[in-house]
C-alpha cells in the first residue's frame, strides 16, 4: 500500500452544558468546518466564538496547518464553541504529548462541568418556591 495516501487524522470530543463536539484534525491549511459548513458561517462570524473555537491552535502557534472537522450538536453556540475548545485541545495532545503542558497552563483542557440544575417538584425552577402566602 502507497504510504502517500493514508491520511492521518486525530479525534478528540468536547463538551460543554448539553453541547456535545467530536473533533477531527487533520495536515491541511487552516480550514474550520463545522457540521459541514464554513466554521465562521456557522458561528455567525462572531470573532470571540471563532477565537474561542481555535485558541488551542493559537497557544501553540499551529493556526494554518492543521484543518479541523467537527460534528456538533446540542446547547447554543457559546457552548458548542467551548465544546469544540476542548475537543481540539484533547485532539492535539493525542498528536503530541508535549503539547499537554502549554494546554493545560492555559486551561484548554479543563472541563466545565457547570450545567443546569434540574427542576424539583413542589417548586417552579430548580429553587424558586411558589409564592408564600400567610392567609
Amino acid at each position: 500500500m502507497n504510504q502517500d495516501n493514508i491520511k492521518i487524522m486525530y479525534y478528540g470530543t468536547g463538551r460543554r452544558k448539553t453541547a456535545i463536539a467530536r473533533v477531527i484534525i487533520k495536515p491541511g491549511n487552516g480550514k474550520l468546518k463545522i457540521n459541514g459548513i464554513n466554521g465562521e458561517k456557522y458561528l455567525q462570524y462572531n470573532p470571540n466564538y471563532l477565537k474561542e473555537s481555535k485558541h488551542p491552535l493559537l497557544v501553540l502557534g499551529l493556526e494554518g496547518d492543521y484543518d479541523i472537522s467537527v460534528n456538533s450538536h446540542g446547547g447554543g453556540l457559546t457552548g458548542q464553541a467551548q465544546a469544540i475548545k476542548l475537543g481540539l485541545a484533547r485532539a492535539l495532545c493525542k498528536m503530541n504529548t508535549e503539547y499537554r503542558t502549554p494546554l493545560k497552563s492555559e486551561g484548554d483542557l479543563s472541563r466545565d462541568s457547570r450545567s443546569k440544575e434540574r427542576r424539583k417538584y413542589g417548586l417552579r425552577k430548580a429553587r424558586k418556591a411558589p409564592q408564600y402566602s400567610k392567609r
